[in-house]
């Protein structure tokens, strides 16, 4: 008797529930419009691009309205100016070398400036030196422990460089595609992944981040790998792991949405904010095949 009791209770407490759900149909503001900075500047040779957009509502999936019409110049601290056109109306602001010059180079540091509908925006960085890329190497593997399925996976080695703090973004290419993945947003602090890193420093990356260039199928016989370690200053990394923490972030043990840091800010403190970053890179590269020549034989 008691347990029909004991169900009866919980099948009128699931109808109840159930009586009670109303939907909300709730209206969200967008709020004020901010302009938003994309700008990647390297010591590789060619153009240079800086994507300028306004913001949009969350909920809006459409593609952000580009900002045209705004005055784009990089300046060095050697008193080298670098004037950036969009000459498409796109909103894709481009630097374009004469001759052999080149816009980065390590050890200098640049200040943007943007002028837009009387707003003067300004960001700063530096470009920091970056090891080379030893080598890169394939072994080929399965595709986990209970998949026949095999591939090659790749493996790059490069050291840090010593007697320094030293923060880089590993970017990596399958076949002249980047892999940009949320997952594949790769940072580092003098080889490893971060926090107490003196006891990497000068010593070869860790085994995580040489291996972290791969892609969820493997390689295939005949792909083209490319590997990229950028060097990043403090701020630009702290951005990059805030980044990769919200796109990656969801599930059960989810947190709260927090806002990604920007370096861009406008002058007038009660003028509209910017968001994104401006980011200055030095940049070493290789790039391999998966073929005999580079694939190696070993037991781990």
């Amino acid at each position: 008797m008691k347990r029909h009791i004991f169900l009866l209770c919980i099948l009128g407490g699931f109808v109840g529930l159930n009586g009670c759900t109303t939907v909300i149909d709730a209206k969200l503001d967008t709020g004020p419009t901010q302009l938003s900075v994309d700008a990647l500047l390297t010591t590789q040779p060619g153009p240079q691009t800086i994507r300028l957009t306004n913001t949009a509502g969350y909920f809006d999936s459409n593609t952000p309205p580009a900002v045209t019409g705004a005055t784009v110049t990089v300046t060095d601290n050697a008193g080298k100016m670098y004037r950036f056109a969009d000459s498409t109306n796109t909103g894709y602001y481009v630097w374009k070398p004469t001759g052999k010059d080149t816009l980065g180079h390590i050890g200098r540091t640049y200040q943007l400036t943007i002028l837009h509908n009387g707003d003067t925006f300004r960001a700063t960085s530096k470009i920091n030196p970056v090891p080379p890329i030893d080598s890169l190497i394939f072994v080929k593997r399965a595709l986990n422990p209970l998949s026949t399925t095999q591939g090659y996976r790749a493996e790059f080695y490069a050291v840090d460089i010593p007697r320094q703090v030293d923060y880089y973004r590993i970017r990596f290419f399958r076949n002249g595609t980047l892999q940009n993945k949320p997952n594949n947003i790769v940072t580092s602090q003098d080889g490893v992944f971060g926090g107490n890193s003196s006891v990497a420093d000068g010593l070869t990356f860790i085994v995580p981040i040489r291996r972290s260039i791969n892609p969820d199928s493997l390689y295939a016989l005949k792909d083209i790998v490319k590997v990229e370690v950028h060097s990043l200053t403090a701020e630009a990394f702290l951005f990059w792991q805030v980044v990769r923490t919200q796109v990656t972030n969801g599930g059960l043990f989810a947190t709260p949405p927090a806002n990604v840091p920007t370096n861009v800010i406008n002058i007038n403190p009660t003028g509209r904010p910017a968001t994104g970053f401006f980011i200055t890179s030095a940049v070493s590269s290789r790039t391999a095949s998966v073929s005999d020549a580079n694939i190696r034989v070993r037991a781990d």
